[in-house]
């Protein structure tokens, strides 16, 4: 159990990680730059930018990259058989379900990026419902790890 717990906080910080990422490059790629990064433990992440000539584009593509990169990761990974892809898979899932939460809950609570896509005139529809079907999308990735991981959880 703690290995789990341990493999959760793990995850938390390598969705903020490639969350973040996302941001910083559609900023690079915008013409835009960065002034930090902030992946604090008790806070959610954040990527403060200097210029950001398309903040919509920005704004969508940490949830975009954070959720594209991990799938990938795993697709390749169980592609090439490699052993340990259960992992990737349970990050993937992660992933996904955090980066749909997040966007999707902003029918009820826009905080961060959702907070920013109402502000630069994005319909929340446009974003939470995506995120919530995203958030589908992570659990059905899940679906039937309990046994791999270790655990009796189905």
């Amino acid at each position: 159990m703690l290995l789990l717990i341990a493999f959760g906080a793990l995850c938390w910080y390598g969705f903020m990680a490639v969350h973040e990422s996302g941001h910083v490059l559609a900023a690079w790629v915008s013409g835009g730059s960065v002034e930090r990064v902030v992946l604090h433990p008790l806070q959610f992440s954040r990527t403060d930018l200097g210029s950001h000539p398309h903040p919509v584009f920005v704004a969508l593509a940490g949830a975009v990259w954070g959720c594209v990169l991990p799938l990938g990761a795993w697709l390749v990974a169980r592609g090439l058989k490699w052993k340990y892809a259960v992992l990737l898979r349970a990050f993937a899932g992660f992933c996904l379900v955090a980066n749909g939460a997040y966007l999707g809950a902003a029918f009820i609570l826009p905080v961060g990026d959702a907070e920013d896509l109402i502000r630069l005139g994005v319909p929340v529809w446009a974003f939470a419902v995506p995120g919530v079907l995203v958030f589908g999308v992570g659990v059905w990735v899940w679906d039937g790890l309990g046994e791999r991981l270790g655990t009796n959880c189905e």
